[in-house]
């Protein structure tokens, strides 16, 4: 069965793999040996992805090579060397508050950039999405996963917090409530579960799992893109705007459309 990611790479280090084939980009986690652990060089790696797409992208596709999604943060930061070239995340955490606040944005970068509004991403999650492995999936537009998908934000079993941008969408998908018993308990969702509660906007059998993306994908690409990019604007501003500023949001994006069709935009 062909991958993704069958394409010549735009570049590949550091865990992360980039291959564009027309408006098509994958991302590739491609350290299966530690479950596509995470490291700052590989958030370096992610962000330098987000800023290599050429302009044709349309669609992201997320994926890691390997039985698991990404099985979270790589726990050789906790150790008091931490990795080779990189401040641990102990000599982090004596430094000021200004340093580590700092650190921990540019971390972040490295999951912001999926929901820019001229793409649409999709994560395409098998195995343990664990940590920054659920984060990473959870800044994604979609999620398509498989039947052996196991999500679990563990940051609060470790006495930390989930920072790397995953508790906004995550509340936005499922609730206050469920969002709190998830990263508290830090118990595991599965698939029947992920899309129940909508966490995954489907759940299929592992092997089905490339062309179930690839069906999405073909999807997407099917609506012309600007109307794909005004819709998506809209909907991700709902949570900002009250019923009524909404309803003139859509008229203002209405007209544009209305008018680029017509040929009379700018």
């Amino acid at each position: 069965m062909t991958t993704l990611d069958d394409s010549e790479p735009v570049f590949d280090k550091d865990g992360v793999r980039l291959t564009v084939e027309d408006a098509v980009a994958t991302v590739t986690l491609t350290n299966p040996a530690k479950r596509n652990a995470q490291s700052p060089a590989l958030w370096r790696a992610l962000t330098e992805a987000g800023r290599s797409l050429p302009g044709s992208v349309r669609v992201v596709v997320l994926r890691g090579e390997g039985k698991s999604f990404s099985a979270g943060l790589d726990r050789q930061a906790f150790t008091p060397e931490g990795f080779d070239g990189e401040p641990s995340f102990l000599d982090m955490a004596r430094g000021s508050d200004e340093d580590l606040d700092a650190v921990i944005a540019e971390y972040q970068e490295a999951f912001t950039w999926w929901r820019r509004g001229d793409l649409v991403s999709i994560a395409a999650v098998q195995g343990h999405a664990i940590g920054a492995g659920f984060q990473l999936a959870l800044a994604c537009d979609l999620r398509v996963v498989a039947e052996d998908v196991q999500f679990a934000m563990r940051e609060t079993s470790l006495g930390l917090v989930p920072d790397l941008t995953g508790t906004h969408p995550l509340v936005s998908l499922v609730g206050y409530a469920r969002a709190l018993e998830i990263c508290a308990t830090g118990r595991f969702v599965h698939a029947d579960e992920a899309e129940r509660i909508g966490l995954a906007n489907l759940a299929v059998p592992s092997d089905q799992l490339d062309a179930a993306v690839r069906d999405l994908t073909a999807a997407l690409l099917a609506a012309p893109r600007d109307a794909v990019n005004e819709t998506k604007a809209l909907l991700q501003g709902v949570s900002d705007r009250s019923y009524k500023e909404q309803r003139v949001a859509e008229r203002a994006a209405q007209g544009r459309r209305l008018r680029d069709l017509a040929g009379l935009g700018d």
